[in-house]
């Protein structure tokens, strides 16, 4: 062999040897491990403290220690307000937030509590950048799409190891945990991923690095059993936590819904998940915007908006009489318009007046709807039929303003927001048609094991439901006594 055919044949080993390493290399970039990059600075670690009072002497000042709790929160906004589960800051004195930028370079920060759901065991909480740079914020995918198998990722502060990555895949879907005597979730997620304490209000993220559970339980004593808050579920309440008329004090009266575009959701391409204009409350902002039932809004000044957190997010901390851009689609035609927020006196709710109005004109309307049915309604306005959907056979309804816990409408499955649009045969468009129903079908007491029912037909979202209110008491008329 000539010196020059030995150093061909070097090179080509060496060449074939650089390209074996680099395809190895390149093997090793899964989409995991893109995804984890892509999530990674978007997650908050939490550390908490409280004190505690120790010693039971009364002859003696007693000593206090503290207490350490731990967590993980998510960033849904670039200011730094962030979302976690409620238990993991209840009751406590601080709130410490780490969080590593795309560099690995570790910040602390201190946190501050701004709305809590006690409910969905929930909470925003908001930390500040000394230099006032955006924070990251975690991708967003959806939840309505997921699949038996699906391969999951949760990122978290599990036993204080921050950080923390474990993979694994979906397990089942719609699960009702009872967490004790107390608490109690709905709809969740099951995964093997391991879920460990201090994973509580992290990221359960897709294989495209996007939040689609929030982590919120384990099964004690179990085996790869742990649960995460559907995020679609999740950004409903957290859209309610930002709200501007509870943050700010202002408003904008726009009513919308979020909505994932079912044509989207297959296995060739993402679901489309966005934002529809169902209608607006009179005399507000949003009623002088020239926004329809059944527009899309897409943006709102600089943030690209897909569904009512983005909405409110958006608008947070804007000062009223100021007038934001907000780009919509209206039948696949892009267009924009100006909304003006308003101050609305004492940060009410904009449905509070007309609550009042109701009360005022019909207290004894409304005792009866609240005593008897669990309800408190308004007539659905004119201007805000829309939400009947674009083919609705009804004409009007009775929104729904609150629901009596474990009242007979709730355990019905009535829920604020919904519009009654039916009660037993007969259309419900006005306090005058319920009294009227009410008084019409009340019939003698009930013997105890056979309850009243009636039926009732709901608007939800644009689609009709139906099902039974359980009634123990109905009001009584001087005419039907007799």
């Amino acid at each position: 062999m000539t010196q020059r055919q030995f150093a061909c044949q070097l090179w080509s080993a060496v060449i074939l040897l650089v390209g074996a390493t680099a395809v190895a290399a390149n093997e090793r970039i899964t989409p995991e491990v893109i995804a984890v990059r892509r999530a990674r600075s978007s997650v908050g670690m939490i550390n908490t403290e409280k004190a505690a009072a120790t010693g039971q002497s009364v002859f003696n000042a007693e000593k206090s220690k503290k207490i350490n709790g731990m967590g993980t929160g998510i960033i849904i906004d670039e200011r730094g307000y962030m979302v976690t589960n409620y238990h993991v800051i209840a009751d406590v004195d601080t709130i410490y937030v780490d969080i590593e930028d795309e560099s690995r370079i570790k910040a602390r920060y201190v946190a501050k509590r701004i709305r809590v759901d006690k409910e969905h065991d929930l909470a925003i909480i908001k930390i500040d950048a000394p230099n006032g740079k955006p924070f990251k914020v975690m991708p967003c995918g959806t939840s309505s799409d997921l699949m038996l198998s699906e391969k999951v990722i949760a990122i978290g502060n599990a036993y204080g190891y921050d950080y923390t990555v474990t993979t694994g895949i979906i397990s089942a879907l719609g699960r009702d945990v009872e967490a004790n005597d107390t608490v109690s979730y709905k709809r969740l997620i099951q995964t093997d991923a391991a879920i460990n304490p201090g994973n509580s209000g992290g990221p359960l993220i897709n294989v495209h690095g996007e939040v689609i559970g929030i982590n919120v339980a384990i099964r004690a004593n179990a085996t790869k059993i742990g649960f995460a808050i559907p995020i679609d579920d999740a950004r409903k309440i957290i859209a309610k936590m930002m709200n501007i008329e509870s943050i700010d004090g202002n408003f904008h009266g726009l009513i919308t819904r979020d909505v994932v575009d079912a044509k989207e959701m297959d296995l060739k391409s993402l679901p489309v998940r966005m934002l529809v204009v169902d209608g607006y409350h009179p005399d507000s902002p949003a009623a002088t915007a020239g926004l329809r039932a059944g527009d899309v809004i897409t943006k709102v000044g600089t943030v690209d908006v897909f569904d009512s957190a983005d909405f409110e997010r958006a608008l947070l901390h804007r000062r009223a009489n100021d007038g934001v851009e907000v780009a919509f689609k209206r039948s696949d035609r892009l267009d924009r318009t100006t909304l003006t927020l308003a101050k609305f006196p004492g940060g009410r709710s904009t449905l509070e007046p007309e609550v009042q109005v109701l009360a005022r004109a019909n207290n004894d309307d409304a005792d009866k709807f609240w005593t008897s049915l669990g309800l408190k309604m308004i007539p659905l306005p004119k201007s805000e039929r829309g939400v009947l959907g674009k083919n609705s056979r009804y004409s009007g309804g009775m929104r729904v303003l609150d629901v009596q816990s474990n009242g007979p409408a709730w355990n019905g499955g009535i829920r604020k927001g919904d519009i009654l649009v039916g009660l037993h045969r007969w259309e419900t468009q006005s306090v005058a048609n319920i009294d009227w129903i009410l008084d019409k079908v009340a019939p003698q007491p009930a013997a105890a094991n056979q309850p009243n029912q009636l039926r009732f037909i709901i608007i939800r979202a644009q689609e009709e439901r139906d099902g039974f209110v359980q009634v123990t008491q109905f009001p009584r008329t001087a005419a039907l006594e007799k």
